[in-house]
């Protein structure tokens, strides 16, 4: 063989070698930007879902407190009521011992109490 054919080969077998260094490169470019691309877009589905996560805690915090206002509303209702009832069956008490007419029992006074209760429910 001749010594312009062993050069040849020679540049020939570099000039492959380069090519193929080159294009592994090439496709290694690309499989990193289309990883940093995927990723770039699991990151802003993440960011959404957090934001929607945000959102449905914050609105769900409102509604707890909503709820503790409605139920200390309640209670207080509840309180002033019970107060207002022990003060109905005070001056009820307090009527019945006044009233000549009224014996010591408070049974038949009761029962019109209960009864006037179930008709302005009903």
């Amino acid at each position: 063989m001749s010594t312009g054919a062993i050069v040849a080969i020679v540049v020939g077998a570099i000039v492959v070698a380069v090519l193929v260094i080159v294009a592994s490169t090439a496709s290694r470019r690309r499989r990193l930007e289309s990883r940093r691309a995927e990723a770039g877009s699991i990151r802003r589905q993440a960011e959404a879902s957090s934001l929607a996560a945000e959102g449905a805690r914050a609105e769900a915090d409102e509604r707890a407190a909503r709820a503790r206002k409605a139920e200390a509303e309640a209670k207080e209702k509840l309180l002033s009521a019970e107060h207002a009832s022990s003060q109905a069956r005070e001056q009820h008490e307090r009527a019945r011992s006044v009233d000549p007419d009224t014996g010591d029992t408070a049974e038949e006074e009761a029962r019109a109490l209960h009864r006037n209760a179930g008709d302005r429910v009903g």
